[in-house]
């Protein structure tokens, strides 16, 4: 480092990633400033899953309350209120806005509320302040921003997934494109909170990524919820009297009150000066980088999604501690990318670890396949029609479990269980040597005995 720096690391970006990387780097004594023109948080407490967990949890009280009397209960006729909801919601956020702000100071770093861009490998310009800092090490963790391409004729009278948080009114009528995490969470919020809700995807499936039979299981249970739309388009919008008009790819039109575009997010690199100092960007608008972060720049390096490895918010916060442990802490590691247990917030839920069943196939020689589905005992009493299902795939010739699903209530909870053992590399037989908590859904994972018999090709469609 040179004594000419001003500090030893500058930090573009106040979100999990980049909070984390600076918190770290400073614990080992770096000077560290950090640049956020926005809100310290990033798209995840201030926009993303904090916000939108909070809203899944408010759809699901809906549920709660039907189910109700068939446990004896009655109950007055339930009232939602979009204000109150938005009011808590905001305080919530805004909490946790000043921690993560205050968690900084107290680790030291300087916080400076600007739009910061790189002028060369070691200087970082204030744009706001029109000042420039002299770093040794700079780390880009900007995130991502809604991407919703293609554009169509009338595009502007959408939202995007930002917009979401922002809306004074619950949309009587909304409609939501997409097929994705974002698309089928919001999708699932706004049915369960009273709104006449559409969901149009122009696959055949949504989900992509995931296990057929999962993605099989939710396009069900959302038909039921609502009015799914699969295998079209919006090919227009326009305003009318009594709304906004959308016209799909099969001659069909519908009228809502609001449209939220959910198609997708994009590395958000637009303005940061990268080009000028030499760093291309990949086929997906990303910033290349090593298994350490570092990029083609030996000063710069960059964790989350911006990087377009994984983009979720623990990766993040992951990339940007092994960052600072190793090039501040001097105990160099790397995250892998290979086994990450994650979970989509659907209603019902779906929570995954390791490989789908198409992957695991191409993977290993042979996999032996475990599944059930059934009807939970909540539902014996309330008569909600909904089925659990859950797939442990294993390699045969190991024994090891190389990917679990399952789709039914709390499986964001579940998975986070058993992904230590899949992280641990746990067999088969350890699954089958572990005791059934009963009565639970999940004392499934531990008592499936015979693998099912594949009677069709996977991956179809």
């Amino acid at each position: 480092m040179s004594g000419s720096d001003d500090v030893d690391l500058f930090v573009i970006g106040g979100g999990s990633g980049g909070v984390r990387a600076a918190r770290i780097a400073a614990g080992y004594g770096a000077r560290v400033m950090l640049a956020e023109e926005y809100r310290v948080g990033g798209t995840c407490v201030i926009r993303g899953c904090v916000p939108k967990k909070l809203m899944v949890y408010a759809g699901r009280y809906r549920d709660e309350f039907e189910d109700a009397a068939g446990f004896g209960w009655s109950l007055e006729a339930p009232r939602f209120d979009w204000g109150r909801l938005k009011e808590r919601r905001e305080a919530e956020v805004g909490r946790l806005e000043v921690i993560y702000a205050r968690n900084l100071e107290a680790a030291g770093v300087e916080l400076v509320a600007d739009r910061a861009v790189i002028e060369d490998p070691h200087t970082v310009r204030l744009v706001g302040a029109g000042t420039r800092i002299r770093a040794a090490r700079i780390l880009v963790a900007t995130g991502a921003t809604p991407a919703n391409e293609p554009k169509i004729p009338g595009a502007e009278l959408a939202i995007d997934s930002n917009g979401v948080f922002e809306l004074e009114h619950q949309p009587e009528r909304i409609l939501i494109v997409g097929g994705g995490y974002i698309a089928v969470e919001f999708a699932g919020i706004f049915a369960s909170l009273g709104s006449r809700t559409t969901l149009l995807h122009r696959g055949e499936r949504l989900l992509r990524g995931f296990d057929d039979e999962i993605r099989d299981a939710l396009g069900e249970a959302y038909a039921k919820r609502m009015d799914l739309r699969l295998g079209r388009t919006v090919e227009r919008q326009e305003r009318v009297a009594d709304g906004i008009r959308a016209t799909f790819s099969d001659g069909q039109t519908l009228t809502v009150d609001c449209v939220l575009a959910a198609t997708g997010r994009r590395p958000n690199v637009a303005g940061l000066g990268l080009k000028r100092v030499g760093i291309a960007l990949d086929a997906a608008g990303a910033i290349p980088v090593d298994a350490f972060s570092q990029t083609s720049v030996p000063s710069i390096y960059a964790v989350g999604d911006v990087t377009n490895r994984a983009a979720l918010t623990p990766i993040a916060i992951r990339e940007g501690h092994a960052f600072a442990d190793t090039v501040f802490g001097g105990k160099p590691w790397s995250v892998d990318h290979r086994l990450i247990p994650t979970a989509v917030f659907s209603t019902p839920e779906i929570g995954v670890v390791g490989h789908n069943e198409d992957v695991a196939r191409r993977c290993f020689p042979e996999i032996d396949v475990y599944k059930t589905s059934f009807r939970p005992m909540k539902a014996t009493l309330s008569g909600r029609d909904e089925r659990v299902l859950m797939k442990v795939l294993v390699d045969r010739a190991s024994d090891r479990v190389v990917g679990v699903h399952i789709f039914g209530h709390d499986a964001g909870e579940i998975i986070q269980a058993v992904g230590i053992a899949v992280t641990m590399g746990a067999t088969k037989a350890d699954f089958d040597r572990t005791i059934a908590v009963h009565p639970t859904a999940s004392e499934e994972l531990v008592t499936m005995r015979t693998p099912v018999v594949v009677k069709h090709p996977v991956g179809v469609g």
